[in-house]
């Protein structure tokens, strides 16, 4: 059996890769108060690319409903302003030179119901995501068949395979989704 091309273990660990990066996104989705994650997934376009913006400033929590944004180069300061406003996270940057104030605002019902929704868009990235690696994996066991390397068997078993992981990984997206959901809606 040339089971060497078809890795499941692989598949699994980029499976869980993406519901990792869910967890971080969501991570930055915070519920009415300051924290240094919730910039995490802002990208600004630096130096002809996008960067964290960790990579270009230092993040601070001076207050429980206050983040300080220091951007190193100040050239770049206008483009850490415009990346946190594009970010939907529905935070006004207030900016004196090259500090960039954010105050958090309370929670009103409609900015809970705008942050589930920035929450169900992060988690159906992370289930396309799943998918793509699914369908590259049978695409790989497709092939393998084709090319006699394996049974027309092995093949339904191993596509089998791949699928309950991608259920099982679409399903840990969903208890993530909900759990968060509930965190949001419940402060």
């Amino acid at each position: 059996m040339a089971n060497d091309t078809h890795d499941l273990n692989e598949l699994k660990r980029k499976m869980q890769a993406s519901v990792q990066v869910l967890k971080t996104e969501l991570a930055g989705l915070r519920t009415g108060r300051a924290s240094l994650h919730m910039l995490d997934p802002v990208q600004v376009e630096a130096y002809g690319s996008h960067m964290p913006l960790a990579q270009c400033a230092t993040v601070t929590v001076p207050e429980p409903r206050m983040i300080s944004v220091n951007v190193w180069d100040k050239s770049l300061v206008h483009a850490v302003e415009k990346a946190i406003v594009n970010s939907n996270l529905g935070l006004s940057p207030a900016t004196e030179g090259q500090v960039i104030r954010l105050r958090i605002p309370e929670l009103n019902e409609e900015r809970r119901k705008e942050l589930v929704k920035v929450g169900h868009k992060y988690a159906e990235a992370a289930r396309v995501a799943i998918r793509h690696v699914r369908r590259d994996g049978i695409d790989v066991v497709k092939k393998l068949e084709k090319d006699h390397k394996i049974s027309k068997d092995d093949q339904e078993r191993f596509s089998g395979e791949i699928q309950k992981a991608t259920d099982q990984s679409i399903g840990e997206v969903d208890q993530v989704l909900a759990a968060k959901e509930k965190e949001i809606l419940t402060v």
